[in-house]
């Protein structure tokens, strides 16, 4: 069977025939005027590299990139996945779920592949979508108990779980709070796009004693630009002992409380007010 029939029989149309790809000039590979063993690639991969190579050189990150990404990994392209990464990255947390579902797509296949781990991995950190991995990794367990990257996974789930049980028994203890960074390897980043991160937070602040290394916490995410939720805010505003804090910006309001509640390192946190970026 031709090429051209495959294609008609699965029901692909080639990228140049589809109106969204009209403005973009392919980019053909260059192997040089002899190449000595000249590598006989399929049309389709062919004309899906020509057309990635376009989007990387003209540095787009589009829903578009994205997709084709897709099609170039689903043609054992491996050089793509890590330009899916970068692409979903600059697209956003509201691409996490098909990112996740990307995976999904590719475990069905194969459960075990290590790419699609390290990718779906990456996704959890850095554009979130925690809330259901734990159940996802059941179902993978379910269909194979031996599944080591599922186990990896969940345990590390469970892990974070255990650590936030332990901060809310007593939120004092400084080892709980390190033991959860260490979870996410003190990628600090990765640590607040996990919402329990968030909550626990919240909860020991709403709590109102021993609140210390729940604001170090709060303090370290703000500085990476993570954004808290009203609730947090507030429960920020109700710890400070002046009703209209003078310090309009959060994280120096953090530290300012800080400084009140935790003396002995006062001029620490004096000096974290001197480091710390603005908040936008």
């Amino acid at each position: 069977m031709s090429e051209q029939a495959v294609e008609e029989e699965s029901g692909r149309i080639p990228i140049s025939q589809r109106p969204e790809w009209a403005d973009v000039r392919p980019v053909p590979q260059d192997d040089g005027p002899n190449p000595v063993v000249p590598i006989a690639y399929t049309d389709d991969f062919s004309e899906t590299m020509d057309y990635f190579r376009a989007v990387y050189l003209a540095d787009e990150r589009s829903t578009r990139a994205l997709q084709l990404t897709k099609e170039a990994i689903s043609l054992n392209s491996g050089i793509t996945l890590h330009h899916r990464r970068w692409v979903a990255e600059k697209l956003g947390t509201h691409v996490a779920t098909q990112e996740l579902e990307f995976t999904r797509e590719i475990f069905s296949q194969d459960a075990k592949n290590y790419h699609a781990w390290s990718h779906r991995q990456w996704v959890l950190q850095a554009l979130g979508g925690w809330e259901d991995e734990l159940a996802y990794c059941d179902e993978l367990l379910e269909d194979d108990i031996f599944n080591n990257s599922a186990w990896n996974q969940a345990m590390r789930d469970s892990e974070v779980a255990y650590a936030i049980k332990a901060i809310l028994t007593k939120p004092e203890n400084e080892s709980p709070w390190r033991y959860l960074r260490g979870l996410y390897k003190n990628d600090v980043k990765s640590l607040g796009n996990d919402p329990r991160v968030g909550s626990v937070c919240l909860d020991v602040l709403m709590d109102k004693r021993d609140y210390v290394h729940a604001l170090n916490m709060v303090l370290d995410l703000l500085c990476h630009h993570y954004q808290p939720s009203n609730e947090l805010k507030n429960a920020i505003d109700a710890l400070s002992p002046d009703p209209t804090p003078s310090d309009s910006d959060l994280i120096q309001r953090v530290c300012s409380i800080l400084q009140l509640v935790d003396p002995i390192r006062a001029n620490y946190w004096e000096w974290r007010k001197t480091t710390v970026p603005a908040q936008d």
